[in-house]
């Protein structure tokens, strides 16, 4: 094989780790969508990868340099719409002219788009790693009943497996939680657990006394608005709380559950509500301004919405859930609830804003966690880390 190259490209000639900088072609179904979680990711490793040197290429919809094709999927698309995201149409051209001379393809989504790329960069003798970003629990609650058939998420773990990561030797897992499933449904391959990152747009505000804490209180979530994110449970809570009257409350998100949660919140809530999409670039100022963010997932990999919250110094409450790592964020059992309860959400909510002292001294708290272990410049260095090793080990192989 002729990469152009006469040294292993995780090594020098003196036998030290290579530290030149790479090309990564990054594969994508959906980019620029700021509503779809896995887009933000993409797009913030991207940003971050060539702010430390790297240099990336973007392979998919809305692509500047490499834009694929939208595939239409009947029903199917319809569906995933809702929820922000499209499917890529596969094209060899565009994956040829775009690993040209790439040194790793990284692929986000097991689908066509990313099986054929991945198919395209190996015939082209380019190592490949992948990203495991859609957690088979969240493709069960948009597809309805189908996430009551006995054995339907074990299934998809094992379509997912066959159709992309047992051709991959690294994945990127976002967490912990999700590496030990993949464990648990029998993928080989060496599991990288590194956390997605937040973006250093989201910066915490001035720190504030605790007489700054005082009505109207503002409480807010952010995230697609669906089924297993749960607002519904939030929208109860504030309508239990004692202080339910002086809290405003912001619900930031788009998605197939929109219309419900604003004809509920008409219903159960006298304070004022706003529901629906919130731009991206209003986002880092909308959180700063914040005295609460709630997070009532049932199913979450990770969370980009709390790492955005939390770095913004807002202290969270977060649902607890067999099938959400997001609980990982929390720093103190006040800012955790069991998922579903609206009553103990309430109570939480009730308890921060009685205890202004430590609600502002754990806004400081969260925010220096954040800072530490949740940077996306942190979160990058780990995964070129990891290309590395797999561009080492392929060409070794080779």
């Amino acid at each position: 094989m002729n990469r152009d190259r006469e040294v292993p490209s995780g090594q020098r000639e003196n036998g030290d780790i290579d530290v030149r900088p790479l090309t990564i072609a990054l594969v994508v179904d959906t980019i620029g969508n700021h509503g779809n979680g896995t887009s933000n990711s993409a797009l913030q490793y991207a940003q971050e990868l060539e702010r430390q040197g790297h240099h990336v290429r973007l392979v998919g919809i809305g692509s500047q340099e490499y834009p694929a094709k939208v595939n239409r999927i009947p029903l199917v698309s319809h569906i995933a719409a809702r929820q922000q995201m499209q499917f890529a149409k596969p094209s060899d051209t565009l994956f040829r002219t775009a690993f040209a001379g790439v040194d790793v393809v990284h692929i986000y989504m097991p689908f066509s788009f990313g099986r054929r790329a991945r198919i395209i960069a190996q015939e082209m003798g380019i190592p490949v790693t992948a990203g495991f970003h859609v957690q088979p629990e969240n493709v069960l609650y948009s597809a309805g009943p189908l996430r009551f058939v006995p054995g339907a998420s074990r299934f998809i773990y094992w379509l997912f497996k066959r159709w992309l990561y047992r051709y991959v030797d690294h994945i990127h897992t976002p967490t912990q939680m999700i590496a030990e499933e993949l464990r648990k449904h029998h993928y080989d391959a060496k599991l990288h657990a590194i956390s997605n990152g937040y973006s250093p747009r989201f910066v915490p505000r001035q720190p504030r006394a605790a007489a700054d804490i005082r009505p109207p209180y503002r409480v807010a979530a952010s995230g697609r608005l669906s089924l297993e994110k749960s607002q519904i449970t939030l929208i109860k809570a504030i309508s239990l709380c004692r202080h339910g009257s002086d809290i405003e409350l912001s619900i930031c998100g788009t998605g197939p559950m929109r219309r419900y949660l604003q004809m509920r919140a008409k219903r159960l809530l006298n304070s004022p509500v706003r529901i629906g999409f919130q731009p991206n670039d209003r986002m880092p100022g909308l959180l700063r301004s914040q005295d609460l963010l709630v997070h009532a997932s049932v199913v979450d990999i990770e969370s980009l919405s709390v790492m955005e919250g939390i770095g913004s110094g807002v202290v969270p409450i977060i649902a607890r859930s067999g099938l959400s790592a997001a609980s990982q964020f929390a720093l103190t059992d006040q800012s955790l609830f069991e998922a579903r309860n609206a009553q103990q959400l309430a109570d939480r909510i009730d308890w921060w804003l009685d205890h202004p002292m430590e609600l502002v001294s754990w806004e400081r708290k969260y925010a220096r966690f954040a800072a530490q272990r949740y940077s996306v410049e942190s979160s990058v260095r780990q995964f070129i880390e990891m290309e590395r090793e797999s561009i080492a080990e392929y060409e070794s192989s080779h």
